[in-house]
């Protein structure tokens, strides 16, 4: 397996730090490494990270299995020399039924056979079984999800125990291509379009399309919540065929809704000038404040409150519903509707 330029030690920080959900593009930035090169790396296992094999502390050691050989060839019981171990005689009589018994039993060949193993991963199922692999891929081709093969095999072969398999197994079969069990075109079957394993925990913030300087929706005025003044304004954006956008306000009192232009484009650097020229046309009376989700459009929310006098607050991030109203693209949200072109 390559490492892609990286050492042992910068190749256990990687794995570490995709555990944490930071990205492949700030791990490398990290580390000093190439964007390219620290995905590769990950991509090559499929995101799962194979660890070097060792032996289980739990296990039977090399000394241990010396003792058990001169025990064995004293004519000790097995209770004997589990006692001198410190073990249960159903270790020590398990260990010499797998090796030959007493007459063959020799501790070096028995430590060699229990690293053998011990050694992960062992051959997939999957490839183990071509009868299972054929249906499993042809499931697949029909964009079915791996949780619905797992669960529709067992009804659909009760009595045969071969065709069984945990989505897990799946999801491992093709995203570690080293398994040799399912093709690699069928990645693109799968619903997500993934071609590796990501941490199943949230993704950390990765520095890009952050919005600074915020003020939350939770420090908004108090007339403000309770919609007893008018002034209060509510936006958002609605899409239309890409890049087509329009801007929204709804005003929290009324629920009177302004629709303005967006001639160049929903960037921050295109909706700042918009958004301003279109609350600048309030009376000033009515440009109290302003709540907006966590669109990277607003990402020049400072200089829009110096021109505009406005105050923007956010919402917490994913968490639009928190801003109130919305507004579709024929402005039924509000009582009244004007646009601004």
């Amino acid at each position: 397996m390559r490492s892609w330029g990286l050492s042992a030690a910068e190749q256990d920080e990687v794995w570490a730090r995709w555990r944490r959900g930071q990205s492949l593009r700030l791990i490398a930035h990290q580390l000093g490494k190439r964007g390219p090169s620290v995905r590769a790396f990950v991509l090559q296992t499929g995101g799962v990270q194979h660890r070097p094999p060792r032996r289980a502390q739990r296990s039977l050691s090399m000394a241990e299995r010396e003792e058990i050989s001169r025990g064995v060839a004293a004519g000790v019981s097995c209770r004997q020399i589990a006692g001198r171990l410190g073990r249960a005689p159903s270790t020590v009589s398990r260990e010499l039924a797998r090796n030959g018994g007493r007459g063959r039993y020799r501790a070096q060949v028995a430590d060699a056979a229990a690293f053998r193993r011990a050694q992960r991963p062992k051959p997939a199922k999957l490839v183990a079984e071509p009868r299972l692999r054929e249906v499993v891929e042809a499931k697949l081709a029909l964009r079915w999800s791996p949780q619905q093969i797992a669960g529709w095999l067992p009804m659909a072969y009760p009595r045969d125990s071969v065709m069984r398999v945990s989505h897990e197994t799946i999801y491992l079969s093709l995203f570690v291509q080293s398994r040799g069990a399912l093709r690699r075109e069928l990645q693109r079957c799968l619903r997500t379009g993934r071609a590796m394993r990501y941490p199943r925990g949230k993704r950390l913030p990765q520095g890009r399309g952050q919005l600074r300087d915020t003020l939350h929706i939770s420090q908004r005025p108090a007339e403000a919540a309770d919609r007893a003044v008018p002034g209060h304004w509510e936006g958002d954006l609605v899409f239309g065929k890409r890049p087509s956008a329009v801007g929204t306000l709804v005003e929290r009192h009324s629920r009177y809704v302004l629709l303005f232009p967006l001639p160049n484009g929903f960037t921050a650097e295109g909706m700042r000038p918009a958004l301003t020229a279109a609350v600048m046309r309030l009376p000033q009376q009515l440009r109290r404040s302003l709540t907006w989700d966590h669109g990277r459009e607003m990402a020049e929310h400072t200089q829009f409150t110096v021109d505009s006098g406005v105050q923007v607050y956010f919402c917490d991030p994913r968490s639009p519903w928190q801003r109130g109203p919305s507004v579709s693209a024929s402005g039924e949200a509000g009582r009244g509707t004007e646009s601004l072109s």
